[in-house]
């Protein structure tokens, strides 16, 4: 690896595709969405129509209190570092910084988003700033933009729902007869296939080209909507740079915008939708482009109706929309002197509204209702040559976009997220300029549409992708085939990366890869979970939640070791109204999941005042602090560049409010490195056995930097006694030993927690090497010798905290538990050129728990089921110890 540039002990680099920290240590960034709730403002979730439209006419809305509660922010943030999580991707929409209009920021609301921030930073996170949007607005049935640039395009957005442009939630299935409740799980994403959003993705990417007479102030669409984007996150940014304490220490990055859609762009026919199934979901109405312009017209059309089961969507059938003569598009009246009264925009007199802009370019003729130039978007409008969407559209939109922002933020890391299941573009380098990642989402789609996780599924990137000439060969049975092929598909996602920074793309890729949205859905099988079926009787259980997120998250494991933040972490999460937001409900936490009689015992928080942020926080894994218990303080933590209050914890109390509320808990909280000496190459966890497995590969450039000594010419790191280790971290969610669940149970505590730094034991407990007895420590703060030549000898560590055995191929381990985490020393060669192969294994001694030993899982009836699932496991259909019937461990 080459060489680390100097930088401040927080930075963090982005080389030979891993993030790097100022040591030379590899990073895996792992985290959560912060927070799907910041698509709505506080008092606003999609499905309230009260003040939806009043207050959007005027831009009076505001986001503060988005994404947390600053009262409250604590003991979530809290939470989160306690399930290990070390990167926060946090959405922000183009709303809630310009809601009031053009040119009118949010400052309010910029400064509150700063305190947050601050939050942030004192709980040891990194955050990326992620420009958030769904099918362009809320006022389009998504989030990201403000009302009035629907307004600005020349659309009457109170009109969408009776002529079909958009499905809104709060007004659905129509706006006489609500009933937001029965909206159908990711309805709303059909909204790219609809008008607006085809149509405002069109102006915004390709206005200039396609829409030369849509000029507003003196310019065309396109600059003006791009312009204001840009110069709104600008802001932000700026904001921030302001604040003096946060770039690159905690701010390392900003997202490009959230899942971009192509609009009409590049579409071939306007009188057809694809027949095959694309990034636009096929559910309920198809209509095809032709037919959303005569509906946004007020004509009556009769659309294809599609319905989505376990094969996929199928076409069931037809329905007739009739606007009754209502138009999408906004009346003259409305902008006397083409000069909108609220806005004050002037709108050139070639833009005439009440009438369709694509007749107005005479892409279609609304009289007869004919199409004049079906491939409008095919081609650039004049000629022959085809349309690259990603080169000729996209690429200029960001590198606008990222030139405002690191005006601000020079050393920003570029998260580039092109369209969903699209490969990225070709991106210079000149742009990137060393600090890059490739950001790209990925769901199971079947689990996700369907709401069930299903003993069958596909590879449905590879299907897009044209690998297989037939849907039946990407068809995968059974869970180990499923988890195989999720497995694959992220390593198509990670191929991806070799796009960036190189002309033309060659070898392996520069910049890392991070999984920005990945998750499940939690209100499967008509909200069985939540004790809305089967008279209740499984309620709480999350078990087949926890298999589906787990072979999700196992997929970015394997050899792919990739970063990843889930979608998404919600302080107001409902078991009604899910996320707030279209029904979805995918957050990993909900506050009606809270163990009855249990809150009383969450420890009191509070945050130390210093912090050593190291190169990634290494000397604070978690900043819980439960200031009333006995105190342990780690030799680590407080040998860091400052000093730092010790970290205080009582096991059980801990892992009662790690697990408190958590749902699918096992499969999220996971073992990690999280940064290494060298490079990881392979990550296993199987939580049927509770194993987690390491390789790593080292070599003489992977010594790690010791900030107090000279650099050693040539090497990425400096000597070979430096004393920074491999971090693995290690949630007792899966490893606490026997006596911290009989007391976060409830069981009454043991008057003292032996923290004896010298008490060396022969103990009795079964060895993975042999007939070899392994050593067992009763103190986790031991630090442990692993020589080269005892390599497999198995060590236990054995107290309040933790019951693991760790076998390591070299070097020595020491455990820092109130902090979750292993640390691994071991010495990297100074004069191999070959790199060496090392690996570790820890795994609970006892054997895995139970779920219903942390509080989780069914009931009693249930679980008397698990018997009938032992042909299935033996015919491959699934993971061992897993059962079908209650699907609990």
């Amino acid at each position: 690896m080459p060489r680390v540039p100097s930088a401040s002990a927080s930075f963090i680099h982005t080389l030979d595709g891993n993030f790097v920290d100022n040591a030379g240590r590899t990073l895996l960034l792992r985290g959560v969405n912060l927070s799907g709730s910041s698509k709505a403002p506080v008092n606003q979730p999609s499905q309230v129509l009260d003040g939806f439209w009043e207050e959007a006419k005027i831009g009076s809305e505001s986001f503060i209190g988005r994404p947390l509660k600053l009262d409250e922010a604590d003991e979530h943030l809290a939470r989160l570092r306690g399930w290990g999580f070390n990167m926060l991707r946090f959405p922000v929409t183009w709303e809630a910084l310009e809601h009031e209009g053009p040119g009118k920021y949010d400052h309010d609301f910029m400064d509150y988003t700063i305190e947050i921030l601050r939050k942030c930073k004192a709980h040891g996170f990194k955050v990326y700033l992620n420009p958030h949007q769904d099918t362009w607005s809320r006022f389009s049935g998504g989030s990201g933009a403000p009302y009035w640039t629907l307004a600005a395009c020349g659309f009457n957005p109170c009109a969408f729902s009776a002529t079909q442009a958009a499905i809104i939630h709060c007004e659905y299935p129509t706006p006489a007869s609500r009933n937001p409740a029965e909206m159908p799980a990711m309805i709303w994403s059909t909204n790219y296939g609809k008008l607006v959003s085809q149509t405002m993705f069109a102006l915004f990417f390709g206005g200039s080209t396609f829409a030369p007479k849509c000029i507003i102030d003196g310019v065309n669409i396109q600059e003006y909507l791009q312009t204001h984007f840009a110069n709104a996150f600008a802001k932000l940014a700026q904001r921030v740079a302001a604040a003096g304490d946060l770039l690159d220490e905690v701010v390392i990055g900003w997202d490009s915008m959230n899942e971009p859609a192509e609009g009409l762009i590049s579409w071939d026919d306007l009188n057809v939708y694809p027949q095959q199934q694309g990034s636009t979901l096929k559910k309920g109405t198809v209509p095809s482009p032709a037919q959303s312009f005569r509906l946004g017209m007020g004509q009556v059309q009769t659309l294809d109706n599609y319905s989505f089961g376990s094969m996929g969507p199928k076409r069931d059938g037809s329905v007739t929309i009739d606007p009754n003569g209502v138009k999408a598009w906004a009346d003259p009246s409305t902008e006397p002197g083409n000069i909108h009264p609220r806005w004050g925009w002037r709108r050139d007199p070639g833009w005439t509204l009440g009438k369709c802009i694509w007749a107005l370019h005479n892409v279609w003729d609304v009289e007869s209702g004919y199409v004049l130039q079906p491939n409008y978007f095919a081609h650039v409008p004049g000629t022959q040559e085809p349309v690259h969407f990603l080169r000729a559209f996209f690429l200029p939109q960001y590198t606008l976009y990222l030139k405002a922002i690191r005006a601000h933020h020079p050393q920003a890391i570029a998260f580039v997220q092109p369209p969903v299941f699209a490969q990225p573009p070709s991106i210079p380098e000149e742009l990137l300029l060393g600090r890059a990642c490739y950001s790209t989402h990925y769901y199971d789609g079947l689990t996700l549409v369907t709401r069930h996780w299903n003993w069958f599924n596909a590879d449905a990137l590879g299907l897009i992708r044209g690998k297989y000439s037939t849907q039946l060969q990407a068809l995968r049975i059974g869970e180990r085939a499923i988890r195989s092929s999720l497995q694959t598909q992220l390593g198509y996602l990670k191929a991806d990366a070799t796009q960036l920074g190189a002309l033309p793309p060659t070898g392996p890729a520069r910049y890392p890869t991070i999984i920005g949205e990945i998750g499940t859905p939690f209100d499967m099988d008509a909200k069985r979970s939540y004790g809305y079926t089967d008279g209740g009787k499984y309620k709480g259980d999350y078990s087949r939640q926890e298999r589906a997120l787990d072979a999700s998250l196992n997929a970015a494991d394997g050899e792919n070791c990739l970063n990843w933040t889930v979608w998404t972490y919600c302080p107001d999460s409902s078991h009604p109204w899910g996320d707030g937001w279209n029904m979805e409900d995918l957050s990993l936490w909900c506050s009606d999941d809270l163990r009855a009689g249990e809150a009383e015992r969450v420890p009191a928080l509070r945050i130390p005042s210093k912090f050593s942020m190291g190169s990634l926080a290494p000397a604070q894994a978690s900043t819980l602090t439960i200031s009333t218990l006995p105190t342990y303080s780690s030799p680590y933590a407080t040998s860091s560049v400052e000093e730092v209050e010790p970290v205080q914890y009582e096991p059980a109390s801990l892992l009662s409010f790690l697990t408190n509320g958590a749902r699918a808990v096992r499969a999220f909280c996971r073992p990690w490195p999280i940064a290494v000496v060298g490079t990881a190459t392979n990550i296993q966890f199987d939580i049927s056995k509770a194993t987690f497995h390491l390789t790593i590969k080292v070599n003489a450039e992977d010594i790690p930097v010791d900030d107090d000594d000279d650099l050693v010419p040539g090497k990425k790191g400096l000597c070979k006694d430096s004393s920074l280790p491999t971090e693995i971290f290690l949630p007792l969610v899966h490893f606490a030993s026997d006596a911290c669940l009989s007391k976060a149970l409830g069981s009454k505590a043991r008057d003292q927690v032996d923290d004896s730094m010298d008490i060396e034991q022969e103990g009795s407990s079964r060895s993975t090497s042999g007939t070899t007895t392994p050593r067992v420590y009763t103190s986790s703060t031991l630090t442990l010798p692993l020589t080269s030549q005892a390599a497999l000898l198995p060590v236990v560590f054995k107290d309040d905290w933790y019951d693991i055995t760790v076998t390591a191929s070299e070097g020595r381990v020491e455990l820092l538990a109130s902090e979750q985490k292993l640390l691994w020393f071991y010495t990297a060669p100074m004069d191999e050129k070959e790199d060496n192969e090392l690996t570790i294994e820890v795994r609970r001694s006892p054997g895995a728990i139970k779920a219903t030993a942390l509080g989780l899982g069914c009931t009693g009836e249930s679980r008397a089921r698990n018997g009938c699932a032992g042909w299935l496991e033996q015919a491959g259909l699934l993971s061992e110890g897993w059962c079908e019937g209650c699907s609990i461990m």
